[in-house]
């Protein structure tokens, strides 16, 4: 796509830039690259959750999470929503296996106390750093847990960041950034080479939040709502 395809709705042009993810690069022994929008199932789900809540052309700020995991965006296809939230909170219903996953219930509370899932996906578009995910002997795998693999993915991560700033209909003054550790350092050193976002403003990651600091769940959600009030959509 190009900037011209700013033209069609946001869920066309979402849904356009996963289906023509063909990663071209080598992966290191025993790991392998989770793609959830080659899985029929996934793709049907897919579809129907981005033709519900970006059947238009009001511009979003993007959120980048690192990459899917197995049991939310792995498969659902779908940022940090997992086959239960999927069905409770966004109305879409499925026959995949009702497991919860740690950061869709993270996100989904913030969510709902943001307002809900129309309001809030009509403000934002969750994606990652890398949007397609990866296993290590079938255990989730970060992009920047493996030396290798994160020199090998530069160039996949770097077009796909330049190929949604010119498809989807958004903005460079601002993005956020889940996890303000490893992520955030990659992130910042991509974006100083290529000057893709004029600010990025990290926050703390929902998997960190609801294993260590589980307790305190309702402060974080508090922390963003108060950034994400900050995006120039607000």
């Amino acid at each position: 796509m190009t900037s011209n395809d700013k033209n069609f709705t946001q869920s066309y042009a979402i849904l356009n830039f996963y289906k023509r993810l063909e990663p071209d690069f080598g992966l290191p022994d025993n790991i392998k690259i989770m793609n959830p929008f080659k899985d029929p199932v996934a793709w049907e789900l897919v579809s129907k959750f981005y033709n519900k809540f970006y059947n238009d052309k009001h511009p979003r700020i993007l959120i980048f999470g690192i990459n899917p995991g197995r049991f939310g965006g792995g498969i659902t296809g779908i940022p940090f929503t997992d086959p239960i939230v999927l069905q409770e909170k966004c109305g879409i219903q499925n026959n995949l296996p009702k497991k919860s996953e740690l950061s869709a219930g993270f996100i989904y509370k913030m969510i709902d106390e943001y307002g809900g899932a129309q309001k809030f996906y009509s403000d934002f578009f969750i994606t990652a750093l890398s949007p397609l995910g990866f296993t290590r002997d079938e255990i989730n795998l970060n992009y920047y847990d493996d030396k290798e693999l994160l020199k090998s993915s530069t160039h996949f991560i770097t077009e796909s960041i330049n190929t949604q700033l010119q498809s989807f209909n958004t903005t460079n003054e601002i993005c956020y950034c889940l996890g303000e550790g490893t992520n955030f350092k990659v992130f910042s050193k991509l974006n100083k080479e290529h000057r893709f976002f004029k600010n990025i403003i990290p926050l703390p990651h929902p998997r960190w939040i609801m294993q260590y600091r589980r307790k305190r769940v309702d402060e974080f959600v508090e922390v963003y709502l108060e950034k994400l009030r900050v995006s120039p959509l607000n």
